[in-house]
């Protein structure tokens, strides 16, 4: 059958941060990608026109041969936090009556985006589905697991922020999917992690990251009982006090902190002041926090499900350190997280949901998939491909790079399909030698300009990794920080964090032949099967998702070359 006569499934993240698009075909996931990567605007929130023509002309299709749109959120969902609680009336009722007029914003506006959707394929059926259903159905099918509880926790869906759900797959490939409890707003712990991270100067939505990174800088003590008291377990799951976390509305403009929360720890930063003790104490105070609510919903998890895998997803999934405690507990036997566990992924999850809806079964293509966007092989650069550079072919591109990188240089790697989610999983990569002790410093002032403190994550050969980091299962995503030991606190302690662990990524030939074979190479080079792996970016614009982007990446860093699939380009 030929992909315009199959049945074709579109999937989308649109009109909101990290737009997206997933392709099915037949009930097979063919491509993924997200919007930013094409179109250079980080969390891009369009329509993702860019990814989409990509899918469809990738795979000989028009606007007339898609089926069905699955689109990742349901307008009606925002409807019961429209009706004010007489506990947020009588707590702050200008914010109850705000907070209630924008959710009934919303919901209009995600009817009227549906209705765009629809006129944007008039031949297909444009489905809803519940933000948290798309989040978990993507978590449970990139596992590959059979049967598994599936926790999601992100900042909002629709009203929901936490859902527990039991997924099994039963013989004959039909799937059962069944949510067995749920959160709703204000419980959000993704809402405190964003409010906070704002608080602390950085952005929210988009530096949570570097506020987990501060975290470990820092002494939770001071600033633990106020976010106990903010962030309360219960025997549900967990409450949000908003006598500290202001009530949600649903605007950019509002405040998400209350003036107690303020007096009880310290007054807002403004990106450009410095970073005093007192702001390291409160990114460790939520960090401590985080992973304490996190490991109890975890566990809960498990009482209602008791598999042997825990799938986790949604917005929240992306703070490794958190999800490193829950692997390292035993909570369950497999602790796994996808490539892009935001809101990205909900693209593959509603055109999974939507699948899973007409026949009962889960699509395949998504278990361990990452690699699933452009890829630009074959490409032929002339040999000024940028005024002041530089491009020559090389013939064995894996031992070169090895070499150039033993010799201590850092370098973009642009090779392959393009990876799905925020972490560089080795095709639009920087890579660089762990065994240089300025590297980190280098990266940080020439490279990414970001702050000194963030550390760099290692890629490790996989049957190697236990050498250098307690990683125990394989860590393909990057999605789990954990324990380093001796061996690297020695040998290449530019990987290590100040709280002794590292992000890890880990790979073998099937999953990344080229990056394996450059590790191997580099491995004979200098004995060491261990490279610094960061994204092929610098701070505030996404990875590159086009040949162009990567020159640009060159011309703008310092980093000191590009391979671009079999071409080493340079500065003159």
């Amino acid at each position: 059958m030929t992909a315009a006569s199959a049945r074709v499934v579109l999937g989308l993240c649109a009109f909101t941060h990290d737009s997206a698009a997933a392709l099915l075909v037949d009930g097979h996931l063919v491509g993924f990608v997200e919007e930013e990567r094409l179109s250079g605007i980080k969390h891009d929130h369009a329509m993702p026109r860019r990814a989409v023509d990509w899918l469809l002309t990738t795979y000989s299709l028009s606007v007339a041969d898609v089926d069905e749109v699955a689109y990742n959120f349901v307008p009606a969902r925002y409807l019961p936090a429209a009706l004010p609680t007489p506990a947020h009336l009588l707590g702050d009722p200008p914010r109850a009556v705000a907070r209630s007029r924008s959710f009934l914003k919303v919901a209009a506006r995600t009817h009227n985006r549906l209705g765009e959707l629809r006129r944007w394929f008039p031949s297909a059926s444009v489905r809803a589905v519940p933000h948290h259903r798309a989040h978990g159905l993507y978590a449970f099918a990139a596992s590959g697991a059979d049967h598994a509880g599936v926790l999601v926790v992100d900042s909002l869906g629709e009203t929901a922020t936490t859902t527990i759900a039991e997924a099994h797959r039963q013989q004959g490939g039909r799937l059962s999917y069944q949510q067995r409890e749920a959160l709703s707003d204000p419980a959000s712990l993704g809402y405190v992690y964003g409010a906070v991270t704002e608080h602390l100067g950085w952005r929210r939505g988009d530096e949570e990251g570097t506020v987990m990174a501060l975290a470990a800088l820092g002494d939770p003590a001071r600033f633990r009982d106020v976010m106990c008291e903010a962030v309360r377990l219960t025997e549900r799951g967990f409450a949000v006090d908003t006598r500290l976390i202001a009530l949600r509305v649903l605007s950019s403009r509002t405040r998400r902190l209350t003036p107690e929360f303020v007096r009880r720890t310290c007054p807002p930063r403004r990106a450009d002041e410095p970073v005093t003790a007192e702001h390291q104490d409160l990114a460790a105070a939520l960090q401590e926090r985080t992973e304490e609510v996190m490991l109890h919903l975890a566990r809960r998890t498990q009482r209602h499900v008791g598999a042997s895998t825990l799938c986790v997803g949604g917005g929240v999934a992306m703070n490794c350190v958190s999800i490193g405690k829950i692997a390292e507990t035993g909570i369950a036997d497999a602790v796994s997280v996808p490539p892009a566990p935001g809101d990205s992924g909900t693209a593959i999850g509603a055109a999974l949901a939507v699948w899973h809806q007409r026949t009962g079964s889960l699509a395949t293509g998504a278990e361990n998939a990452c690699y699933l966007g452009p890829d630009f092989t074959g490409i032929t650069l002339t040999p000024a491909p940028r005024h002041g550079m530089r491009a020559d072919r090389v013939s064995d591109r894996a031992h070169h790079l090895a070499e150039r990188l033993a010799e201590g240089r850092i370098i973009g790697v642009f090779t392959g399909a393009l990876e799905a989610g925020p972490r560089a999983l080795g095709h639009r990569s920087i890579l660089a030698s762990p065994l240089d002790p300025a590297v980190v410093d280098r990266l940080n002032r020439t490279v990414k300009y970001r702050e000194p403190f963030r550390p760099f994550a290692p890629v490790i050969l996989a049957d190697k990794a236990n050498d250098y980091v307690r990683v125990g299962a394989p860590s393909p995503f990057m999605s789990r920080a954990h324990t380093v030991t001796d061996l690297a606190r020695t040998r290449i302690p530019s990987i290590v964090h100040t709280n002794n662990t590292a992000r890890v990524q880990t790979v073998d030939a099937t999953q990344n032949a080229f990056l394996t074979e450059v590790l191997s190479e580099f491995e004979a080079i200098t004995g060491t099967p261990v490279l610094i792996n960061t994204s092929l970016n610098i701070k505030g614009k996404p990875i590159c998702g086009t040949p162009e982007m990567a020159l640009d990446c060159l011309a703008e860093s310092g980093i000191d070359a590009l391979l671009l699939e079999d071409w080493w380009v340079v500065r003159q």
